[in-house]
């Protein structure tokens, strides 16, 4: 056994999500990164997981051929899922993932692995470069060699056009804010918004996603050329490849500080007696046709969980808490409204309109609530891949997901109207793209 302490980064990609694929891994010196070995190649056409999955493999094999059985080895992947279910905190359901997983695991235990760590995409850079060169090469019909270079081809096959790896790979992505009365972003009021105040919301959006589904086009339709190449240009136009991952948007009912249209975040407000008739109305409609949800996920605030929980005896289905799903935090104007914080912070409130990034005094500013909350949508879209999944959550998270979906700018959410109680729905294909498919719906509220 090698007394070498080793460091595997491994990932995988896919263009297309389905489609051709490849994967690579990088085996370090612990102690100084040291670079040891590499491993990539191009896969075929398969989805980002398998990928990922397979550069994992490789990167554990490749350890087994340095150090022999029970060298030290700690790995560490960008992908959420591979590290959860490796590391046995997450179950294995995807059927097509188990054959690779059971393989990694046989390779694991003739290891000793010191820690399963997931790391942000951009810390792992290297073994990203990897798998696209290995997915380069094969576009031009070589086979890929460690150094970079690249040789022909036994039969002269390629596997994909260049380009950037599978679109559903969690990234930073634009900050967001909330809509108000006035165009001022006051979550928790849902008042009508109107023009943002100048410089609000001044961030770029991100760039779109590839592939994609769509009900709005018959794609057999004479057009149906035009959207195929648009689907190509990752313009989100594209047949859906798989069930959708279907998140149900839920606001949590009235709280005494939404009827006095006061700013409310972390502040622990319970529900009105019209705010729990509000998550019964929410409870009855969702427990019925043609809703069936699987998985319910709460804010960790009291009126989010008490919303969910009328919801939870109705379906049969146990809440779970995610701190990702909580409301901005105010700070110093918890419980205000919006002309007391006015009179009392007219230059910190000003600065606050103008920037997404700028915070309240010892508060959170949106662009932070933006990556919280997309960091938590990724997570819950891997997870419960091709579920229902209950959101109950607040009006800057809620707007959040809705405006990411949809890839609009920052000002968007200025144009965004939440009422209490209110459902929403985005569906995630396997491919890349969202779909809202409903938006501030309060038809059981009547």
């Amino acid at each position: 056994m090698s007394t070498t302490p080793y460091l595997v980064e491994a990932d995988g990609g896919s263009r297309g999500n389905p489609g051709p694929a490849g994967y690579g891994a990088v085996v370090m010196d612990a102690r100084d990164r040291q670079v040891l070995a590499e491993r990539a190649e191009a896969i075929g056409v398969t989805t980002n997981n398998v990928a990922e999955y397979r550069g994992l493999v490789a990167g554990l094999a490749a350890v087994l051929d340095l150090g022999g059985e029970g060298a030290e080895v700690e790995v560490r992947m960008d992908s959420k899922l591979v590290i959860e279910q490796m590391a046995g905190r997450w179950k294995i359901k995807n059927e097509g993932l188990r054959p690779l997983a059971l393989e990694a695991q046989g390779l694991a235990r003739r290891l000793r692995i010191t820690g399963w760590t997931w790391i942000p995409r951009e810390r792992n850079k290297h073994a990203d470069r990897l798998a696209n060169e290995a997915m380069d090469a094969a576009a031009k019909g070589l086979a890929w060699q460690a150094g970079g270079t690249a040789v022909p081809e036994a039969g002269g096959r390629g596997a994909s056009a260049a380009g950037s790896r599978g679109a559903s790979e969690p990234g930073s992505r634009e900050a967001a804010g909330a809509g108000s009365p006035g165009g001022r972003a006051i979550p928790e009021t849902g008042g009508v918004p109107e023009t943002p105040p100048a410089g609000a919301g001044r961030e770029a959006p991100s760039a779109p996603k590839t592939g994609g589904q769509t009900d709005l086009l018959d794609l057999s339709a004479p057009t149906a050329s035009l959207v195929t190449r648009q689907a190509a240009k990752g313009t989100g136009w594209g047949p859906a490849t798989r069930v959708a991952t279907s998140l149900l948007l839920l606001r949590h009912g009235e709280t005494p500080l939404s009827a006095e249209r006061r700013f409310s975040g972390l502040g622990d407000a319970e529900l009105t007696a019209n705010g729990l008739a509000q998550a019964g109305a929410a409870a009855r409609r969702l427990a019925a046709p043609p809703y069936r949800i699987d998985v319910i996920v709460s804010s960790p605030l009291k009126r989010a969980r008490q919303t969910a929980e009328m919801v939870a005896r109705l379906v049969g289905v146990d809440v779970e808490v995610d701190e990702g799903l909580r409301e901005t935090d105010f700070g110093a104007w918890e419980g205000r409204t919006f002309t007391e914080i006015q009179r009392e912070w007219p230059d910190e409130l000003a600065a606050w309109l103008a920037d997404p990034a700028v915070a309240p005094p010892r508060g959170e500013s949106f662009t932070q609530v933006a990556r919280r909350v997309e960091a938590t949508r990724d997570r819950l879209v891997e997870q419960y891949e091709g579920k229902t999944v209950l959101v109950v959550s607040h009006v800057t998270p809620i707007k959040t997901l809705l405006r990411l979906a949809l890839l609009a700018p920052p000002e968007a959410l200025y144009r965004m109207h939440l009422d209490v109680a209110c459902l929403s729905l985005i569906d995630f294909y396997a491919d890349g793209p969202a779909v809202v498919k409903a938006f501030n719906d309060i038809s059981h509220l009547h």
